[in-house]
């Protein structure tokens, strides 16, 4: 399982990255784009992900993934259970939003490559 503090260590050092308190919700941006957000009681994590991939990502494990909800299905985004999570998987799927939504030099200067 991880935590709203386990995704803080791995988002808060990355270039541009802040994070916010909305409306009860943890929130990690880069400007004015929210890359990961958390439910209000944190069960769940909310993460940038590329629409075409998400139905694949879901289907292939629905016990970690769920998709949003309809107002939210126009977004790049998909839902996990932190529960289901290890730190792996959350850093992973971290690193890949924020990489979604800065630009390309920021992430190779940052990701070495």
């Amino acid at each position: 399982m991880v935590t709203v503090e386990d995704v803080r260590r791995v988002a808060g050092p990355l270039p541009r990255s802040t994070e916010h308190l909305i409306r009860d919700r943890v929130k990690f941006r880069v400007g004015q784009i929210v890359y990961v957000a958390f439910s209000r009681d944190e069960t769940v994590m909310g993460f940038a992900f590329p629409k075409e991939e998400r139905a694949d990502l879901v289907a292939a494990e629905p016990t970690v993934f769920h998709l949003p909800g309809e107002s939210d299905m126009r977004f790049n985004w998909v839902h996990a259970w932190t529960a289901e999570l290890d730190e792996e998987r959350m850093r992973e799927l971290v690193l890949d939003a924020w990489r979604m939504v800065v630009p390309k030099k920021v992430a190779a200067a940052h990701l070495g490559g």
